[in-house]
Parts: C-alpha cells; structure tokens; sequence
C-alpha cells in the first residue's frame, strides 16, 4: 500500500487537496478528525480553543505522534493501493508513518502565505477557525511548537498554492500521479 501525506500550515489547501484527492478515487484519511473525535468524546465545543487544547493534551499526555498512532489502524483496514493522509502537524508524525511503512510512505508539503491562507479561513466557516489574523498567528505558532516546520522541510515535494484554485488542483493531480507512478 503506498501512502501519501499533505502537511502544512492551517488553510493551506490540504482539505481541498484531499477533495481533490477523494475526486480521483483515492481514500484520504484526516488527522483532523481524530483531534474532533476527541473533542466530541470530550463534549467540548468545536472551537479553536478547544481543538487545540486537545490537540496539546494528546501530544502532552500520549506524545507528539498520538494522533498519528491513531491514524495507522484506520489506514491498515484499508484494501485500496494508495491512502492519503490530511493533516501532518509534526514531525514526529512523519517519523512514525515512515517508521511504519517505509518507503511506501511519501510527503507533500503545501505553502501558502498567511495573507492567503486567512482569506481562506474567512471564507470556509469552520466552527474551529480563526476570526482575525492574529488568531491564525497564535494557531501557527502553536503547530510550528509540534515540529511543523521540520515536517515541511522533509517533504518529497512541495506544492506552492498561490496559484488560481483550477491550477493548485491540476498541480495535486499531477504531483500525487507522479507520487503513486513511483511504486
């Protein structure tokens, strides 16, 4: 099974490349989900105050790759050829996964400016997302203490989303077509 993985900084088009990703028929798996899973299991408001803080509970209390432990049985039931993982937050994260599978595993690191990436958030409405952009400085301050950036430099390739939303989407395509072809 080959796994490919998007990390990067909030609303730097990972969601929207794993729809692109699901468009192509390929099963994505969303570390996201599981830090509101826990948020739910909790009985927290969805907010960006609490993700967040269950997010650094986990990490605290578990260690920095718990969410990604999570993750591995959800990508093991699979039977497809090629998982994509949404959301790598450290790199912890990406040692666990190549860890656990090798040189199958492959990660894509998606940039984009804060000016754009707030743009974004604006427009998606999100119950966890930030209402100013100082409120999407303390959020990336806070994943960049979880190893992201480590993460992002250790990345196979890197998509830079600055371009138009038809362009970033052909760039996924292509890039994760590439990606799988390696096998």
């Amino acid at each position: 099974m080959k796994i490919i993985a998007f990390v990067g900084m909030p609303a730097s088009g990972k969601s929207e490349a794993s729809k692109v990703i699901r468009n192509m028929g390929i099963n994505v798996i969303n570390m996201g989900d599981v830090i509101r899973e826990e948020v739910k299991h909790r009985q927290l408001d969805p907010t960006d105050s609490n993700t967040g803080m269950v997010a650094n509970d986990l990490r605290d209390k578990e260690g920095m790759d718990a969410v990604a432990r999570r993750c591995i049985p959800k990508i093991k039931q699979n039977d497809n050829d090629v998982v994509v993982i949404d959301g790598i937050r450290g790199i912890a994260e990406v040692e666990i996964f190549k860890k656990e599978f090798g040189d199958e595993f492959s990660l894509i690191a998606i940039s984009s400016p804060i000016e754009n990436r707030f743009k974004r958030v604006r427009k998606r409405c999100r119950s966890d997302d930030m209402q100013k952009i100082e409120d999407l400085k303390i959020r990336d301050e806070r994943e960049m203490k979880w190893g992201m950036g480590q993460a992002m430099e250790t990345a196979d390739v890197t998509i830079d989303n600055t371009a138009s939303l038809k362009e970033f989407r052909k760039q996924v395509k292509d890039t994760v077509g590439r990606i799988n072809g390696q096998r």
